[in-house]
């Protein structure tokens, strides 16, 4: 969504003059129908536009509350740091030091949030990306949290819920990196060993090696609409085929018609939809209880 801002009102000559002033911040533009939207409208609609239904991009907490029951979210390996195994560096700049500089301004240590919550009640372990930590791509510690949420899962006996939006592998970490599809993809094998399931939560853009590995290898996979996803982009792929591309490629919309998802869910509904598929797939061990319906998220 982009920005729309409004200048604040001049301030009176008197300095102590407490006069009403015009607030910043208080319309935003939906990306696809360009209307404007009143901020708290938007809050209380979990970010989707109530006009065209976009759905907007979301942060990681944003997602886990809007999913997560109130006060019942714990993160996991918050401690863990990107490293640079390549000593990678690009235009003068360090990799190590760009990711220490975004992990300070977004206020996450990796692209992956991981912990232990409920969903309507039903315990879960959930993952969940961070699109704004460099396009919430897969590298060695991404990889690290999420086979370490893996184990614990088996352990203590719960569901794995992930939500991911992702550009892919993680270019700076080179073949580290790509180790990291199949060292998750081997992670979920022991969940499904132990007869656990794993529902995926794929959201607006989903690509690359995420899409790849464990993000559509799951027991039940949901979309939000309108979601892109895909491995190679729409434009990679025409270049390589020379082909034009059907109307609506790569939207989840496009590969619910094609029987790649299960199912295209809006945002709102998707912890009740969550809860009530773990169910059924735990033998109904769990019933999923009516959620309140949440009034919104702040930013």
């Amino acid at each position: 969504m982009s920005r729309v801002w409004r200048p604040r009102r001049k301030q009176p000559d008197n300095p102590e003059s407490t006069g009403p002033m015009i607030p910043d911040d208080l319309w935003v533009k939906c990306e696809r129908c360009r209307e404007l939207i009143y901020v708290r409208e938007f809050e209380r609609q979990l970010y989707v536009c109530p006009r065209c239904g976009y759905h907007a991009r979301l942060t990681a907490q944003q997602r886990i509350a809007t999913l997560v029951d109130h006060n019942t979210f714990t993160a996991w390996d918050t401690d863990l740091i990107t490293g640079d195994p390549l000593q990678f560096v690009a235009l003068g700049e360090s990799y190590r030091e760009k990711a220490r500089q975004t992990a300070q301004r977004i206020g996450e240590n990796e692209a992956l949030v991981t912990g232990q919550g409920s969903i309507c009640g039903v315990p879960v372990a959930i993952a969940v990306t961070e699109f704004r930590f460099f396009g919430a791509s897969m590298g060695a510690v991404f990889g690290e949290k999420l086979v370490r949420l893996v184990e614990r899962a088996c352990e203590r006996r719960l569901p794995v819920v992930t939500v991911s939006s992702s550009g892919g592998a993680r270019m700076q970490e080179g073949a580290v990196a790509l180790m990291q599809l199949a060292r998750t993809i081997a992670a979920f094998r022991r969940l499904t060993d132990q007869q656990l399931p794993h529902i995926a939560v794929l959201v607006d853009p989903c690509y690359g090696g995420v899409t790849a590995s464990y993000a559509t290898s799951a027991d039940v996979i949901f979309a939000e609409p309108g979601a892109m996803i895909g491995f190679a982009g729409p434009r990679v792929i025409e270049q390589v085929t020379r082909q034009k591309l059907p109307k609506g490629f790569q939207t989840a919309e496009f590969l619910l018609a094609h029987g790649m998802i299960d199912a295209v869910v809006q945002r709102r509904e998707l912890p009740q939809r969550i809860a009530t598929v773990i169910s059924v797939l735990q033998g109904n061990r769990q019933k999923a209880k009516e959620r309140p319906v949440v009034e919104g998220i702040t930013q």
